[in-house]
Formats: structure tokens, sequence, C-alpha cells
């Protein structure tokens, strides 16, 4: 949406597409000369899967983290993977955090990157816990930009 592009580019994006209106891998191969990109982050999901495929050059991986638009089709290895040598991934925290020293790292390294000003984060909106079938609704509904609090009622 024009407000989403507007908070990527008050963060420091220097292009934004958005992916309902234009053919985002065109975009992306115009911007780069034709090389792709070495990573894709795709949160969106089953419609733009192929097209984020398109954006990467070869060698390069593609990170599906995010169902928003529904659930990845099974990849066809041949059409999808193979032509270019990609890599694909569909990282999950609970793999990356499975041992309590790497939780208390990961956080350690965290919470460095937002004290020393590396990120910055801002609420995008705080609900009652009353609230808690609205935030949801917010949240499946795609309004929310940003972290969401739940806000323990007095």
């Amino acid at each position: 949406s024009e407000s989403k592009i507007e908070i990527a580019k008050k963060y420091g994006c220097d292009f934004v597409i958005n992916y309902k209106k234009e053919s985002f891998d065109k975009k992306v191969l115009e911007i780069t000369d034709n090389r792709g990109l070495s990573v894709v982050y795709d949160g969106v999901g089953k419609d733009t899967f192929e097209k984020s495929i398109n954006c990467l050059k070869p060698k390069g991986m593609m990170i599906s983290f995010g169902n928003s638009s529904g659930a990845l089709n099974p990849i066809d290895v041949k059409k999808y993977i193979a032509p270019k040598s990609l890599f694909f991934t569909r990282p999950g925290l609970t793999n990356y955090v499975a041992e309590r020293s790497e939780l208390d790292e990961a956080a350690e390294k965290l919470f460095d990157t937002i004290k020393f000003g590396k990120i910055k984060i801002e609420i995008f909106k705080e609900y009652n816990l009353s609230d808690t079938r609205k935030a949801h609704e917010d949240l499946e509904g795609r309004k929310i930009i940003g972290p969401a609090l739940l806000i323990p009622n007095e």
C-alpha cells in the first residue's frame, strides 16, 4: 500500500515496489541491470513465489518466511531451483534457538543492536488485553505495520 511505501522510504529504502501494482520481478531486474539479486526474503508466500524466484541471480538464495497470501504450492525443483542453481530455505526460529545458549546469544545481539541505534523500534499500536480478538483480526487483515503490544487491563 502507499502507506507502507512511505514507511519503507522513511526507514531508508532506496527502491520500493508495490507488488500489487507493478510486476516486481521485472522492476528488480531493471534496477539491477538484469543481474538479479543475491537474496530474496519473501514473507508473502503463494502470490509472490514465482516472481521472487525470477528476481534471483544464479546461485542466489530464496528465503521464504511467511504465508500472508497462502502457503506455497509444492516446489518444482527442476523448474524453479535447478536452472539457476538456487538455494531455497524456510527457516524456523525454533531451530535457531533450540538451546538456551543460542537463545541468550540471539537476544543479546538483538538488544545490543537496539541499544546502539542500529535498529529503531516504534510501537505501531497498543491493544488492551480485552481487545486481543481485534488485535488478531488486524494482524490477519495486514493492518498492523510494526510491533503491536497487548497491554493488561488495569
